[in-house]
């Protein structure tokens, strides 16, 4: 089981947590909503729970809560510019449709 980070979301995790002045990572979990089901939910931490899962990758610490591994599990976090956009990408092997706005998916 693992959830990783590509070299591009690490530096740009690392960036934030600095110009931040604390943190130790960013939380992946999954919450219900949407029109598929579940959607991702991404957030900046500053200590590790005691029932987080904790993957490090580049440096950069992901921690995951045990709820949320099985739905996740094997992700690849990634951070993406497309034309003007930037952000996260989720590249989840277990994700089998995904809505058609991209907020939600389904396992």
């Amino acid at each position: 089981m693992a959830v990783t980070l590509t070299e591009s979301a690490a530096r740009h995790v690392s960036r934030y947590l600095s110009k931040r002045g604390k943190g130790v990572g960013v939380r992946l979990g999954v919450k219900t909503t949407g029109c598929s089901g579940l959607a991702y939910k991404l957030e900046y931490v500053d200590d590790v729970a005691p029932e987080d899962i904790v993957f490090e990758g580049h440096g950069v610490k992901v921690l995951i809560d045990p709820k949320s591994l099985s739905y996740i599990d094997g992700t690849q976090l990634d951070y993406v510019r497309e034309g003007l956009n930037e952000g996260f990408k989720f590249n989840n092997p277990n994700e089998r449709d995904r809505c058609g706005c991209g907020e939600s998916f389904r396992v």
